[in-house]
């Protein structure tokens, strides 16, 4: 069985995350995980908060944006909080919405070269190299960080199209799927970036990490998980409706695990109002995958 863990996500305020961090440290929950939707809460100043308010926890951050920031900068921040907080910290990167990057006027014209240009570079940096490269994307110059990370933190990528998904496998140590992918869906999107990772030379394992929806309660909690994927989608997938208790939230996830997810990751409806009490339903999950 893979790992376990939740989203804070930031429908929710700054200020809510860290009851959220505590009691997701004081129920057990293996990972939080947090996003960088524009134009909200920023992913590295809000991981280091839940690193610095837990003692436990591993943060993953499912993801920054490539265009939204240099690569030498994102570079600086993981290293930075890396360093802070060895070994806990999971840094994710993606494309990041389109139209949000063309609000910025930081769209590129082809997302899948700044991919291919941005993650070996920022590997590279992390691991202490001297970078220059003269991409269509990335420019760099003699660059290379005073304080890099003891260790390179395995980098996760986003990844949804066949040729992003493939490219994940090439670049990146782990694939990310958002939540409303089924067990189908992440079948695939293993098999895919196994692909495109053989074709990269690489035979270590890929790890693939999936959001999925979750509701704790009885039959009013289930309604308004299905009312939500119906927001999502039309015909959402029985797989997809993850409500109940921890044991048959438990059981409803095994699926995404057979599927070949590495992480399986619960994510709160957008009108969840208590979060605290919904990281403790993940951290009795997490007990009972580790009893199961």
């Amino acid at each position: 069985m893979g790992s376990i863990g939740a989203i804070f996500t930031p429908a929710s305020p700054p200020e809510a995350l860290r009851d959220a961090v505590e009691a997701a440290d004081g129920a057990g929950v293996p990972e939080l995980w947090l996003w960088e939707d524009c134009f909200r809460e920023s992913a590295f100043a809000t991981a280091a908060a839940a690193l610095a308010w837990s003692t436990r926890l591993r943060v993953g951050i499912g993801i920054t944006p490539l265009p939204l920031r240099n690569v030498a900068a994102t570079a600086m921040e993981i290293a930075t909080i890396e360093r802070l907080f060895p070994g806990r910290l999971i840094p994710g990167v993606g494309h990041g919405v389109q139209s949000w990057m063309q609000q910025v006027g930081a769209r590129a014209a082809s997302p899948l070269t700044l991919m291919r240009e941005y993650v070996p570079a920022l590997r590279a940096l992390l691991a202490g190299d001297e970078v220059t490269t003269a991409g269509r994307y990335v420019r760099m110059d003699r660059v290379r960080l005073d304080w890099p990370p003891a260790r390179v933190p395995d980098l996760i990528v986003a990844g949804e199209g066949p040729k992003t998904v493939r490219l994940t496998g090439e670049v990146g140590d782990g694939t990310v799927l958002p939540a409303g992918s089924t067990p189908d869906r992440v079948a695939r999107t293993l098999a895919g970036a196994v692909e495109g990772r053989t074709t990269a030379g690489r035979d270590d394992a890929h790890q693939l990490v999936v959001f999925v929806a979750a509701a704790f309660g009885g039959d009013a909690a289930r309604a308004r998980l299905a009312a939500e994927l119906a927001r999502w989608s039309d015909e959402a997938d029985p797989a997809l409706l993850v409500a109940g208790d921890a044991p048959a939230v438990a059981e409803a996830i095994e699926p995404f695990f057979t599927a070949g997810a590495t992480s399986v990751i619960l994510q709160p409806r957008e009108d969840e109002d208590d979060l605290p009490g919904f990281m403790r339903g993940v951290g009795e999950v997490a007990q009972a995958l580790t009893a199961g």
